[in-house]
């Protein structure tokens, strides 16, 4: 499973933990449900495990605080990347430009819209994702 696949996931998502297991390693354990039956249930899946293997930053916000701006773009619904946010702009004026790393030019906004969290990473490097089973 790669980040574009779910980008067009339409359901519910919530964090269910936030962690690094090591040094500028972040892991995000995603929980995922979605109605079924015309809304008569809720049907929950397996559990994905999202790893940046390599991080510029990250935040994490409660979703009653986000607030909505027109003139940043995205694609994805709950999962999402940003070409133009403030929060991007942010991080490419306050960080060092380090090339044996990446370059402000690779930064690459990623969102994930959960229940009560909005958590947004900055990160060079696609996240490796995992569908964990029980």
């Amino acid at each position: 499973m790669d980040f574009s696949e779910l980008m067009e996931w339409n359901g519910y998502i919530y964090l269910e933990k936030l962690l690094e297991p090591e040094d500028n390693l972040l892991r995000l354990l995603i929980g995922r449900s979605k109605e079924i039956n015309a809304g008569l249930g809720i049907k929950h899946l397996p559990t994905i495990q999202i790893d940046f293997d390599f991080y510029v930053s990250y935040s994490v916000i409660n979703e009653c605080f986000d607030c909505l701006d027109e003139d940043e773009i995205s694609k994805g619904k709950v999962f999402r990347i940003y070409t133009k946010s403030k929060y991007l702009d942010f991080i490419k004026s306050s960080t060092l430009e380090i090339e044996d790393i990446c370059l402000p030019t690779n930064f690459v906004h990623y969102q994930f819209c959960c229940l009560n969290h909005i958590i947004d990473v900055i990160s060079c490097n696609a996240p490796k994702i995992t569908e964990l089973t029980d």
